[in-house]
């Protein structure tokens, strides 16, 4: 395929987004951006450079230093991903710590930070070639994206999905548990002051609730070679 796209895929939580965006990246030869790790990297920086105590955030000092962040993917073939780099560092080892996942949710939560994410993620899709997930790809991100897809399940099948997930982890969960907090999580991913989860008006609705991934990249690839032909 000739023509590189920009891919938004936008959709509520445990809808299997993240797969998808990494199944499509992988097949199309494109760069996953990865949102969630990206502020992992922040995150990161932040602790490294001492802005991160004990129930203190130095939000002045991260804004401050936010110009000298640069976020990387770089592929790697050997274990076929893409890397997540730090000023030129490979950090994909310590982005995924246990410190850095008790802290990405503060940090996530700064304006400025966020803001400066979406500068970052524009610059890496300047080429185009990327597909990238979350919440609001579509709507603020790259609201100029050549495709944009909604994905959405039933609430039942989607609790089923994360159910099944954790015990597939050993871990202990109750499935009407797994639910109501699916629903909580839709009517904070909706309301939410920044960034809230919004269908682009010119998104295409994906309803997996019934589709394997397989299901789901046929359906996909045919949209794809489609708007690759259009020009």
């Amino acid at each position: 395929m000739g023509k590189r796209l920009i891919i938004a895929i936008d959709g509520y939580s445990s809808c299997g987004k993240s797969t998808f965006a990494r199944a499509i990246a992988e097949e199309l030869d494109y760069i996953y951006i990865d949102s969630g790790a990206m502020y992992r990297a922040v995150t990161l920086y932040c602790i490294r450079k001492g802005y991160i105590g004990v129930g203190d955030v130095r939000t002045t000092d991260i804004i401050g230093d936010l110009g000298e962040i640069d976020i990387s993917f770089v592929y790697n073939p050997d274990i076929g991903i893409h890397e997540t780099f730090l000023n030129s560092e490979n950090v994909e080892r310590e982005i995924r710590s246990l410190e850095v996942s008790s802290h990405v949710s503060r940090i996530s939560r700064i304006h400025q930070v966020r803001t400066r994410m979406v500068e970052l993620q524009r610059q890496i899709g300047i080429n185009k070639g990327i597909v990238m997930d979350g919440r609001d790809i579509g709507t603020v991100v790259f609201p100029d994206a050549d495709l944009k897809i909604f994905m959405t399940a039933s609430v039942d099948i989607r609790a089923k999905r994360r159910y099944d997930e954790l015990r597939g982890k050993n871990i202990e969960a109750d499935l009407e548990e797994v639910r109501m907090n699916i629903i909580s999580r839709d009517i904070a991913d909706e309301n939410r002051d920044i960034s809230p989860l919004r269908r682009a008006d010119d998104a295409i609705i994906l309803d997996n609730s019934r589709m394997t991934v397989d299901q789901q990249m046929d359906w996909i690839m045919e949209i794809i070679r489609k708007k690759i032909d259009e020009d």
